[in-house]
């Protein structure tokens, strides 16, 4: 039998950005149903641009940030966050680090060593609608080819 753990968000409302969901823990936005101890590594199909692999698997410590990788992610079914521990060493993400913000106000990170996934964050609320489709226009935008990766 799969052992199942779940979190509640204790606060039911829009995700702020740049806030730290709870110090000390790392989440992970995807649309992938994943279960307890599963790890999750680089050298998959990236999210983000069809035909990708990603060397690194990224995380967040804002419930902001994950929530969009859940809502951005492709697949299909819903999006889920993840309580995810490093198992090893990791970087501040790039791609939103000094590039698009000073310093590392998203709390974002990369790893090229897995992460263990500790259990599902339930009970998140998404952004508006206006919102996600302001950011998927955007995205559109930028086209692919502009993580570093």
């Amino acid at each position: 039998m799969p052992i199942i753990s779940i979190a509640i968000v204790p606060d039911q409302r829009e995700p702020v950005p740049f806030e730290v969901y709870e110090p000390g823990v790392y989440l992970h936005g995807t649309k992938a149903d994943l279960a307890v101890g599963e790890m999750l590594g680089s050298g998959r199909a990236s999210n983000f641009e069809e035909g990708r692999v990603m060397n690194y698997v990224y995380f967040t410590a804002t419930l902001d940030a994950a929530t969009w990788g859940a809502e951005l992610a492709s697949g299909a079914g819903p999006g889920r966050i993840y309580i995810v521990e490093p198992m090893g060493e990791f970087e501040d993400d790039p791609n939103v680090t000094d590039k698009k913000f000073p310093g590392n106000p998203t709390r974002s990170f990369r790893s090229r060593e897995p992460l263990r996934v500790v259990s599902e964050l339930v009970d998140w609320v998404g952004h508006p609608p206006e919102k996600l489709s302001a950011m998927r226009a955007g995205l559109k935008r930028i086209g692919t080819g502009q993580i570093e990766d």
